[in-house]
């Protein structure tokens, strides 16, 4: 079978490698079918990550189940969501829904990078996922696998990133700030989950006009906010952007990072404890909330569809992922 293989700054190529097979009962084979790149691929292929090459890349997609070990409660046929971490869901961690630091496996271990070991990545024709009963979740009926291709990742991070704060705080004014699809997801579900006010900033227009129509006011820069925002979220890979996130919030206030900051930076830690706000910069644990992630997203209060950039075939992926897209989605 062919594997989409990153081998250098803005170039991927098929590479021929073996069919997966079953290791256990416990595994299933899946084809993607609907797939898209996480907004820190982008980073990779513009060769700005510290992995070296090759490696396969891919860690975004819903697929078809095409075979499966004698245990599992999947069957061929079924559509399903691959979350980006390899997690057992079985140990403490895995319990406790921390399924990003999985104890069964190497740390970091996932699809897409040889971090944690060599899993693959979901830009394959087929794909081998291990306790498959525990990482695979059915797409809910009526779903459109390509709006959710970025349900492994961006688009339920994107969840984790609001949700949960909105709850504790209903009504919360959110701050955005954002250069890839995930703060796009954030200004859909920040709304939708009842945020009273939502800034979005981001230097492109056209994202930005994405983010208008997800009700959110916008800017392409701003200066910290004096107290204005009770949650704000970082989702730029700049250490500076992340200050002035934190610099507007209110007093107790909660700033979310998606981290991916390849480079240094400095943060105004007296200001900041003087402020008394919290900062998370933080991995998903996918597989821990991607059922209420994707409940959100079969209610039709939200519309991830409008982040995806263009759609794809499949055999366009070597030239088409080089290229600099939103969210560009391949399917087959």
């Amino acid at each position: 079978m062919r594997e989409l293989t990153y081998v250098g700054k803005r170039t991927v190529e098929w590479r021929e490698v073996p069919d997966p097979v079953l290791q256990s009962d416990d595994d299933a084979i899946v084809a993607p079918v609907a797939a898209s790149p996480c907004d820190v691929d982008a980073a990779l292929i513009a060769g700005y990550g510290p992995i070296p090459p090759p490696f396969a890349i891919g860690h975004e997609c819903v697929a078809r189940v095409v075979e499966v070990g004698d245990s599992s409660r999947f069957s061929p046929g079924d559509l399903v969501v691959v979350p980006w971490a390899i997690s057992c869901g079985a140990c403490e961690r895995c319990r406790d829904g921390t399924t990003s630091a999985c104890t069964s496996v190497p740390h970091m271990a996932m699809f897409g990078t040889p971090l944690g070991g060599e899993w693959g990545g979901l830009y394959s024709d087929l794909v081998r996922v291990p306790w498959a009963d525990a990482m695979l979740v059915p797409l809910p009926a009526g779903l459109d696998p390509i709006a959710m291709a970025s349900a492994s990742d961006n688009w339920s991070l994107a969840w984790r990133l609001v949700a949960p704060h909105l709850k504790a705080k209903p009504g919360a004014r959110v701050l955005v700030m954002a250069v890839g699809s995930t703060g796009l997801y954030v200004c859909d579900v920040a709304r939708a989950l009842g945020a009273s006010d939502v800034l979005y900033v981001d230097p492109d227009p056209a994202h930005r006009a994405i983010a208008e129509g997800y009700g959110a006011r916008t800017a392409a820069e701003i200066e910290p906010v004096h107290h204005g925002f009770d949650l704000a979220v970082e989702a730029t890979g700049r250490v500076d952007q992340l200050a002035t996130a934190l610099r507007s919030l209110v007093p107790e206030g909660f700033c979310e990072s998606t981290g991916n900051h390849f480079k240094p930076g400095e943060l105004p830690l007296l200001e900041l404890g003087l402020n008394g706000v919290t900062l998370r910069v933080a991995r998903d644990n996918v597989s821990a909330h991607l059922p209420d992630a994707l409940e959100l997203a079969a209610s039709g209060q939200v519309d991830p569809g409008r982040v995806v950039s263009g759609v794809f075939d499949w055999e366009q992926l070597p030239e088409v992922l080089a290229e600099r897209h939103l969210k560009p989605v391949f399917t087959r």
